[in-house]
Order: C-alpha cells, then structure tokens, then sequence
C-alpha cells in the first residue's frame, strides 16, 4: 500500500486576477495566451497600471503543478507537494494554503530569505488566460527539495513542465523521475505551456527522457511538440514518448490513449469565464481517477467535468465541496 496517491513537483505562486482588454495585452506587448518569465521591477509595472482592475478573489496557493495536486486532494486523495517558498508573508500563508487543502509538504524545512514566487494572470474578455510570472525563489528550486521517501510511497510522481525555465528545477525533475522509475513509482508531466514547447523543447525532452508513463498536454501543445499542424500525427509522436496520454481540445473536450485505445473525451458545454487552471484541474482529476483504479474513458469524462466547471467562474480552483459534487455526477 502507497502512503500518497500523487507526489508532485513544481513552483510555488501566489497569484492575482485581472481582468484587461486585448488593447491592453497588445499595447504592453504581452504574448496572448502564454506564460511569460518576468522579473518583479516589470510585475510590479503591470500591477501599477492595473490597480483598479482586481478582481475581488480569494487569496489562494497557485502554480500549475501545485493546482493540480490540491485538486486530486480535494477529490479525495492523498498527495504530497514540493516546492520552494521563502522566510516571507507569501511563503508561510502558501504553505498553510497548502496544508488547508490536505496536502503535505516539506512544512518544517528551514526557509530562505528571499521573496515568494508571484504570478499575475490576466483574463480577457474571450476567457482567455495570459500570465506573467515572477518566480521569485521558486527559480531555485533544486534536488535537495526532494522528500526521496514520500516520492518512494507515492503511485505517481507529477511534475509541470514549467520546472524546465530553471537549470536547478530541471535537475530535481530529472533526478525525481530517475529515483521513481528505481522504485516502480509511476511518471507523468504536463507540458504546461506552448511556449515551453516552444522555445524549451530540448530541455523538455531531457526531463521526459526514455519515455514517461503519463503525459497531459493540450492541443497546442501537442502539435508544437511533434512539429505539425495535424492532430492526428501528433498523437502518433507523443506515443513514442509517453505511454499513455491526455490531449486537451478547449471546446472539443480531449482525447486519451490508455497504451491500447484512443478514446474520444465529450466536452461539457459552459459558458466559459477564465480558463486559467483549466488544464490544471483536468490533469489533477484525472491523476484522482486513474489512482483509484478507474479506467482512462471514466477518468476523461471525471477531468472534462471537473475542468469545464472550472472555467465557468473566476479563478483556478474550485471549493473543496464542489468536487464532491462532480464525483457524484460521475462516479454515482
């Protein structure tokens, strides 16, 4: 018997909610739709220019990896986060954020000085997320983060591949996926962001290695991955590095392959508000099904509900309670 069902890795963020205009990305020269390393001078610009505009949001833990593991524990499963976070205000409310949300940590280590990572998400009218993150002592995260025993009772290791932007965060990738693969500790990624296909491929592909046995990517994502414009050959590359898969497809709900079957995903019809944490949540469900032993076709329908919900109000996350609802929806 495993002690955790998911051990995750990835940056420690606070984040904060805008909602702008498409002027106001084009205008700042913001990519649309991407993750952008920014360092805190240029964050704090932004935030300068967009006083007025929070939106009146709870407080919450973030970073993509980190969204995902809080969701699999709200599920229902057990699940362990390591991360990186400062001697700071952020540092010490993130990990009781965590801890909140029944996931354990590396709680009593001693913190650095420094400054907790921060993320700024911007919401366009469309729905559409566009963050700039300032990665803050998250940027150092490294091997000696690792809690090597937890991972050891752990059914999945999960990393973000976010983890690539840092030299140090990469080595704790690849030394965690190395130490689970020793230990019949299963793998997956999520390759995060188009642009982190895009212009860190290479180093994507030292984390992903021989091969991981789960992989979560959207459909940007994967066509950037496979270097195509047609879904159909990039499923077929993506067998070669993983074996299984989930393709998120927005609106056209996802596609799964469980090492035998595709198995198309139906999408949850709403009115989308903010996909930001969208492929977070479907990742974080799905790893909650596939961990309780339910197949791919039911973990697929559990994440496209979970992820659709999601969507349809501001924010990442969801209240602790709604996921029991989805559960019943699905499971009942």
């Amino acid at each position: 018997m495993k002690k955790y069902d998911v051990y995750g890795i990835g940056a420690a963020l606070v984040d904060t909610e805008i909602e702008v205009e498409d002027e106001f990305l084009q205008s700042s020269g913001i990519g649309k739709g991407l993750m952008t390393l920014v360092d805190e001078p240029r964050q704090h610009e932004l935030m300068d220019i967009l006083r007025g505009h929070l939106i009146a949001s709870k407080k919450a833990s973030g970073g993509s990896a980190a969204n995902s593991i809080i969701a699999t524990s709200y599920f229902g499963g057990n699940a362990f986060y390591s991360c990186k976070v400062a001697n700071d205000d952020n540092g010490h409310f993130y990990l009781d954020d965590l801890r909140n949300a029944g996931v354990d940590s590396n709680f009593h280590s001693e913190k650095e000085e420094g400054i907790t990572g921060k993320c700024l998400v911007m919401i366009t009218p469309d729905a559409e997320r566009t963050m700039n993150t300032f990665l803050g002592i998250s940027e150092t995260l490294c091997p000696k983060e690792l809690n090597l025993d937890a991972l050891k009772q752990s059914k999945y290791l999960y990393f973000e591949g976010y983890l690539v932007t840092s030299p140090t965060g990469r080595q704790a990738a690849i030394k965690a996926t190395e130490y689970a693969k020793q230990h019949g500790v299963k793998t997956a990624i999520s390759l995060s962001d188009p642009g982190m296909v895009e212009f860190f491929r290479d180093g994507l592909a030292e984390m992903i290695g021989e091969g991981v046995d789960l992989l979560f990517c959207n459909e940007d994502e994967a066509l950037g991955w496979a270097q195509t414009n047609d879904l159909d050959t990039a499923v077929e590359k993506i067998k070669s590095i993983a074996n299984t898969f989930a393709i998120t497809l927005g609106a056209r709900g996802a596609i799964v392959w469980d090492g035998s079957q595709l198995t198309n995903i139906d999408p949850c019809k709403v009115k989308a508000i903010d996909t930001n944490g969208a492929g977070d949540m479907f990742a974080g469900a799905f790893l909650y099904a596939i961990s309780q032993g339910h197949d791919f076709p039911t973990a697929g329908k559990l994440a496209s509900l979970a992820a659709a919900t999601v969507v349809s109000s501001f924010g990442p996350r969801l209240a602790a309670d709604k996921h029991k609802e989805i559960l019943e929806t699905v499971l009942s």
